[in-house]
């Protein structure tokens, strides 16, 4: 899109935009990509106010947004080879290789919707992309544009990508395992074993591989997030040291997750700091492709070999040996011992040491193994069970992985807890490590004994374990424990976070059970404008359709109408708010589960507020409790504190609600055009001064 004539502001922005032309002073051209993880709204929030910006300036501009939807408006090479600048407001990575040799401004998608003129004078002086236009990787002139104050929030998502690339390997090769043992395996003293050759020994050797893995793909893509495509050979070689140093290069531990983490980010971090070395013209092509790798993950390996392992030995060891010294104390100490040794890393040092302890002593102490096999499913099973407790802490995801980590746990993969304990190490671990204390215990204490290097239920079922009965008693105490107290750490944190996360309604003014059109409109009738009693009319008479009977044009294709039209909301908190808003949506007779339409709108606000400042919210569900796509708008005078980045409170409140079978390009659809048309100061003032409801509609209309 192009802007009117005008003259650059600002001035004494450098390279062409200040040439002449034909007795005029060149157009400044700017480019600029926003994106944001969870959604499009701010996307396309952010895209409109640089657009307007730009127009108010007279810059030249052309966005690419990167929603869920895909890329629109893609800038081409073209584009790039005439830009004078590139504006990237995204909360995600984007790929920046496209832009080398051009200055790069790199910040939050925030700052584009709230601060979009300050940024197009700031790309003017920003530093210019490392590398070349033919595969040059990202440098670090975009990464540092934003200001020091993103660190922290890079690193976060950072850590982020690597989970979510880790957990698909997790559930599959989990998962495979678990079946395999289930249907193919047996116990011998060696632990749970298949016939060489036999179908479930292929299948549990495809699990296997899948968890083998994990850790690289995991320490790969953290680094990924920090350095781009040359920080991934360096960060998956690191992530295989810290998972399998055994057997690579003969050391005496691994470091597990928490090693993999450390060689992410270390990997990262390096390539960041060597795209910083100047280096001659001539050597800038091949920098990206063969000298970073290869410097990098030659470092990073020695440094892991020389440096990080040394000190993982020397634990294990010690370990070992303090462990093997406490054998003959008191069964409830050591067993406590050992289930907090086993759940603290998960395949690192110190689960190791108290597993390989365990299982030295079978035949000769076989309660000590009692002890790790009744704290060894205690993560998964806690962490599972803590995503069916308090949904509403966790995504979509974390609750699918939850499942599938209930499933691991069973046959005493511990695994399954891992994607957890990454994404939340100081709520998860310390959680882990109790319900496995306490398992270990009670373990020891009854004198539990199991006679194979296994763990979980599973070891039971094939008849390893005396005292089964307290054998179950022991996990099922052990995952309870973590399962409440994971909730409740996550829930001071949410707290102290300033409670982004959904917390418990608040009473609302509605009545109990109004799942019906008719009881949800007569209950949020009270206080409210006449236009939300005229919706309680059309809600009694059951005609979803009343507004266009009455010949009044749709709205949003129809999914918006006078039924989901509120002048004012009775309720004061963003949790009150949802569920009065997802009541209204149900006079339409198009909500089939109220109370399920409301559980996925606030375990979306858990995922990030949809809080977008200007007084706006866009709160919206993706769940089959709706029938087909319907929204609501409802405004608020006293506005509700909804965790918006620039702290205003939401006066103006949208509510999407569309089923799972629409829900993409048509939800996504609603939200862009909804974001773009917000981002008018004209329209939300019109949409606040509007005296009643058929006014209202009048303004809606102008969506387009």
């Amino acid at each position: 899109m192009t802007s009117p004539a005008g003259p650059p502001a600002g001035g004494g922005a450098g390279g062409a935009s200040q040439e002449k032309s034909g007795g005029g002073q060149k157009r400044l051209k700017l480019l600029a990509v926003t994106a944001c993880p969870t959604g499009i709204a701010h996307t396309y929030m952010a895209a409109e106010k640089l657009q307007q910006a730009a127009d108010r300036l007279g810059v030249d501009m052309k966005v690419e947004t990167q929603g869920s939807i895909g890329a629109e408006n893609v800038l081409s090479d073209n584009d790039v080879r005439e830009a004078d600048g590139i504006i990237i407001a995204a909360d995600k990575e984007v790929d920046r290789e496209r832009f080398a040799g051009k200055r790069v401004l790199s910040t939050g998608v925030a700052d584009g919707i709230h601060r979009p003129q300050e940024l197009i004078e700031r790309v003017r002086s920003a530093p210019v992309q490392a590398g070349t236009a033919a595969g040059a990787g990202a440098g670090s002139g975009g990464s540092g544009a934003g200001g020091g104050g993103h660190e922290r929030g890079a690193a976060y998502k950072a850590l982020m990508n690597g989970v979510s690339h880790m957990i698909p390997f997790v559930v599959v090769g989990g998962l495979l395992l678990a079946v395999s043992i289930a249907l193919g395996g047996h116990s011998t003293a060696e632990g749970i074993e298949f016939d060489k050759g036999s179908f479930w020994f292929y299948v549990n050797a495809l699990g296997g591989l899948g968890f083998k893995l994990m850790l690289p793909i995991f320490s790969g893509y953290i680094a990924y997030a920090l350095g781009d495509r040359p920080a991934l050979v360096p960060g998956m070689i690191g992530g295989f040291l810290a998972a399998d140093a055994v057997n690579i290069y003969g050391a005496e531990a691994n470091a597990g997750f928490l090693g993999a983490i450390a060689t992410g980010f270390l990997a990262g971090y390096l390539v960041v700091w060597i795209k910083k070395v100047k280096v001659p013209g001539f050597a800038q092509p091949i920098m990206p492709i063969i000298v970073i790798p290869i410097v990098s993950t030659v470092a990073l390996g020695l440094f892991y070999v020389y440096v990080i392992g040394r000190p993982i030995s020397w634990v294990f060891t010690h370990l070992t040996n303090w462990l093997n010294g406490m054998t003959g104390s008191s069964a409830i100490v050591l067993g406590a011992l050992i289930g907090l040794m086993i759940a603290f890393d998960m395949g690192g040092p110190v689960n190791k040491t108290a597993f390989l302890v365990a299982v030295g002593l079978i035949g000769t102490n076989n309660a000590v193994m009692g002890m790790a096999a009744a704290a060894i499913p205690v993560m998964p099973l806690g962490q599972g069970l803590a995503t069916l407790l308090r949904r509403k802490l966790y995504s979509d995801q974390e609750r699918e992985t939850g499942i599938a980590a209930l499933f691991m746990g069973f046959f005493g993969i511990s695994e399954g807890a891992i994607p957890f304990a990454a994404a939340r190490p100081a709520q998860v671990i310390p959680a882990n490590m109790l319900g496995g204390a306490v398992a270990g215990a009670l373990a020891g204490l009854s004198g539990v004994e199991d006679s194979v290097p296994h763990g979980g239920p599973i070891v039971a079922a094939f008849g390893a374990v005396s005292g089964v009965a307290m054998f179950f008693v022991a996990i099922a105490a052990g995952t309870v424990v973590t399962a409440l107290a994971t909730n409740a750490l996550i829930g001071i944190e949410q707290r102290r976070d300033g409670g982004r996360a959904p917390r418990a309604a608040a009473p609302e003014p509605v009545l109990a059970g109004a799942g019906t059109g008719a009881g949800a409109a007569v209950a949020a009738g009270a206080g409210t404008a006449s236009g939300a009693g005229a919706a309680a009319v059309r809600a009694r008479s059951g005609a979803p359709g009343a507004d266009r009977a009455a010949g009044q044009p749709e709205v949003l294709s129809g999914y918006l109408t006078g039924q989901t039209v509120r002048t004012e909301l009775a309720a004061g908190s963003k949790e009150a708010a949802i569920r009065e808003m997802a009541e209204m949506l149900a006079a339409t007779g198009n909500v089939r589960d109220v109370d399920e339409l409301v559980r996925v709108a606030l375990a979306r606000e858990a995922q990030g507020t949809t809080g977008l400042g200007e007084s706006i919210a866009i709160p919206h569900a993706k769940t089959d409790a709706v029938s087909r796509p319907t929204v609501g708008f409802a405004r608020s005078g006293e506005g509700i504190e909804w965790g918006a980045l620039d702290g205003t409170k939401a006066r103006l409140i949208f509510m999407i609600s569309v089923p799972e079978s629409a829900a993409g390009d048509e939800h996504l659809r609603i939200l862009a055009l909804l974001s773009r048309k917000l981002m008018d100061g004209g329209f939300r003032e019109r949409l606040r001064s509007a005296p009643d409801e058929p006014a209202i509609l009048d303004v809606l209309r102008e969506i387009q």
